[in-house]
């Protein structure tokens, strides 16, 4: 899923709002709704860039890890079912 801002550009967008840019005319200057703005907001608040990083990072092997955990888990299963059978 290819997304339309980078977590860098993100906490950009953040760092305008604190800053005091007012939302409605941030969000319309960028092209984002408000309920994004939101969204982001309670996931990236008070990050910065590398936080943001690191995060994605662990996102990414936490993914990777439950793919392995749900492939151990069902050869686990298949090699259970086949010696059910066998006996």
């Amino acid at each position: 899923m290819k997304k339309r801002f980078t977590e860098e550009q993100i906490i950009g967008f953040l760092k305008q709002a604190e800053a005091g840019m007012a939302i409605k005319e941030l969000c319309r200057r960028h092209g984002f709704s408000e309920a994004s703005f939101y969204l982001w907001r309670s996931k990236f608040g008070g990050m910065d860039v590398s936080d943001a990083k690191r995060l994605k990072a662990l996102e990414l092997e936490n993914g990777r890890l439950k793919r392995l955990l749900a492939e151990a888990m069902l050869e686990n299963e298949a090699t259970k079912e086949a010696l059910r059978k066998k006996w």
